[in-house]
């Protein structure tokens, strides 16, 4: 009976894709992907946008694919299968003759990490599924659906070079362990990955198979991040390691059909996240902790705004949620938006330099979601002459709104 359900929601999803309902991605907006697709061929918003998807989709036509089996060591399960990676800010101990076990330096990378290549590939394959899955949404142009197919079927589906749905052996530290919860934040690149099966179902290089396929693989996945000793870790994270989970794990869920368990986490998120990571003047003391303060308390707001949009889609308002102390996604933002605009010296550490452009998305975000200009002006004078796909996606929308309306 589940089989044949699952079977009927699949044709039922291919059928919609078919006649041209809005696609199935969850951190692109569909609604705003169809006023694009449906405006018309001579506006010139609609040309841009095109342009830009078809361009980044032509850059990495020929990139990839990417698979787990192209790291040149091999886990400690003795499966390649496995994805796996090493802690960043970990280096060799200089006082041990083997430099075991290494040591922290929070904030400094270590290049060595870049030997086993599995997190490059994985993020490499997010950014290229999704740009060539955007191509093909706008242009309808096949040859941007196949790739994008080729390359998921490589990393999920293909027996010979597919990754199990696991994370075990994510961010090890030599000499300490083999594999942390903390490592669960690399794989928010499957967000891309979900946006991009969105976008080509219902090409003639996806089928119902791989569909079902995504679908089982995700499940497993989804199942081992609330089961496992490593998932539960990183959901009772803190700092922004537990947005990231609350923010992936709503986001599979959304595109398994799970919607209460997309609820309920997202729901949580007001006690669990935003009242114990923000204070009531802004300030997200877990990531000011840092030493690169500005960028951790910028991405986590991000994925705490994030969030709030799938929030909003699933009826759970956190974009206006308030703690009991008063801490909000709203109060966060203000808070960094006056070091951002360069108002005021950043008072904490930033050992990487000091980037308030990195604001802009944020910003962005914020002027839609609380129809604020001033957010809007703060965007723009970030982002100066700089303009990416999302900003793009950002001012067309802009422009069919009256932020002013709504005060």
């Amino acid at each position: 009976m589940q089989k044949n359900s699952i079977a009927i929601s699949l044709l039922l999803l291919f059928a919609a894709a078919a006649v041209g309902q809005q696609p199935r991605t969850f951190l692109l907006n569909a609604r705003t992907l169809m006023e694009i697709k449906a405006a018309p061929a001579a506006d010139p918003a609609r040309q841009h946008i095109v342009q830009l998807a078809t361009e980044a989709g032509d850059r990495v036509l020929h990139d990839g694919p990417f698979s787990v089996m192209s790291k040149a060591v091999t886990p400690p399960s003795g499966d390649k299968h496995d994805y796996m990676s090493q802690a960043p800010y970990f280096w060799p101990d200089p006082s041990k003759p083997n430099g075991l076990p290494y040591i922290r330096h929070d904030g400094r990378r270590n290049p060595e990490i870049r030997k086993i290549t599995d997190h490059d590939s994985l993020g490499q394959l997010g950014e290229t599924s999704r740009a060539l899955a955007l191509a093909y949404f706008f242009t309808g142009k096949s040859v941007y659906s196949d790739r994008a197919a080729l390359l998921l079927r490589t990393w999920f589906l293909d027996p010979a070079t597919r990754m199990n749905p696991n994370l075990e052996f994510g961010q090890g530290i030599p000499g300490i362990n083999t594999g942390r919860g903390i490592g669960i934040i690399e794989t928010r690149s499957f967000m891309q990955v979900v946006d991009a099966i969105g976008l080509i179902q219902g090409s003639s290089a996806w089928t119902a198979a791989d569909q079902q396929g995504m679908q089982e693989w995700f499940g497993k996945f989804v199942h081992w991040m609330r089961t496992s000793s490593k998932g539960q870790d990183e959901s009772a994270a803190k700092n922004n390691h537990g947005t990231w989970y609350d923010l992936q794990l709503s986001d599979y869920a959304l595109f398994l059909g799970d919607r209460d368990l997309a609820i309920a986490t997202i729901r949580l998120a007001e006690t669990k996240r935003i009242a114990r990571q923000i204070e009531p003047d802004g300030r997200q003391p877990l990531e000011l902790a840092r030493t690169k303060a500005f960028s951790y308390s910028e991405g986590n707001l991000n994925g705490l705004m994030q969030l709030a949009e799938l929030g909003a889609e699933v009826g759970v308002d956190l974009w206006n949620y308030r703690a009991s102390n008063g801490g909000s996604i709203r109060a966060a933002l203000n808070y960094l938006v006056p070091f951002a605009l360069g108002q005021m010296p950043w008072p904490d550490q930033q050992i990487e330099g000091f980037h308030g452009d990195a604001l802009a998305h944020d910003l962005e975000m914020a002027a839609l979601a609380y129809r604020d200009p001033a957010y809007a002006t703060a965007a723009q004078q970030l982002a100066g002459g700089r303009e990416d796909f999302a900003t793009a996606l950002y001012r067309f929308t802009l422009a069919h709104k009256d932020l002013a309306a709504d005060g």
